[in-house]
């Protein structure tokens, strides 16, 4: 397989020269965590108590890579249901209930394999981590505290702020400027920041906000990916850092 292969159709972003990467901004489920399989068992038990009936591939193409907010939101939607403020708010916070007595039942946490070594290697290489995610802030929270991953990542912003889902970029823009609040000498423009994404409306979202994304063929098959996301790997273990470095300081060639 070709590494940091950028596929012809991808939106390509340039790269000034000397360029350095300052910071990777990861996705939750789908790439620190496999966890969609609970999210959808767990939408659907929502909906069979609100008396409506989940359908067959519907949460692939309405929920991955959004937040609760904007699924729920479009499955009562599509039901010709109106759901207002007050139910959906109830309904998040149940779900959310929901997921924590899931992942305790669970003895080992379903993180993809590669993640501890690839956030090693960006821990020594100064590189500044954040989660970007539809997920809410207690989900992310409660899963990088039992990984012990919780100390690696600066920043978290979550599907729960009122932040529009994705594929809007508004919510990598708020990373972007959260770690520069947090890191005042750190002046990071989106261009020197790469998204880490599984699904379409991530890519989206990031590309959106002018960042540059690696698509991870956890949720899609990597050819789907490939036409989307500027560089696609099968597995995180297979990102070379030391590859995406080079692109970042404009040494390495383009393959296209």
């Amino acid at each position: 397989m070709e590494l940091l292969t950028i596929s012809p159709s991808a939106t390509i972003y340039p790269f000034p020269s000397r360029m350095s990467l300052k910071a990777v901004l990861f996705d939750f489920n789908g790439v620190i965590i496999h966890d969609e399989p609970i999210h959808e068992k767990l939408l659907n038990q929502l909906l069979i108590e609100e008396n409506m009936r989940p359908k067959p591939g519907e949460f692939r193409q309405v929920c991955l890579g959004r937040s609760d907010r904007a699924c729920l939101t479009e499955l009562f939607n599509r039901r010709g249901r109106i759901i207002h403020d007050a139910l959906l708010d109830e309904l998040i916070a149940r779900k959310a209930r929901l997921y924590a007595q899931e992942l305790a039942t669970l003895d080992k946490l379903p993180l993809y394999p590669g993640l501890d070594d690839f956030i090693f290697h960006l821990r020594a290489a100064k590189v500044k981590l954040a989660v970007v995610s539809g997920a809410i802030r207690s989900e992310i929270e409660l899963v990088l505290k039992r990984a012990e991953l919780n100390e690696f990542f600066s920043v978290i912003v979550s599907g729960d702020e009122g932040i529009p889902s994705k594929p809007e970029p508004a919510i990598y823009l708020k990373a972007i400027e959260r770690l520069n609040q947090q890191f005042p000498d750190l002046n990071l423009k989106p261009q020197e920041s790469l998204a880490i994404e599984d699904t379409f409306a991530g890519i989206e979202a990031a590309k959106r906000a002018g960042i540059p994304v690696v698509g991870v063929a956890n949720s899609y098959p990597y050819h789907m990916l490939q036409r989307r996301a500027n560089w696609t790997v099968d597995y995180i273990s297979d990102l070379e850092l030391d590859r995406v470095q080079q692109v970042f300081a404009g040494v390495a060639r383009k393959v296209s």
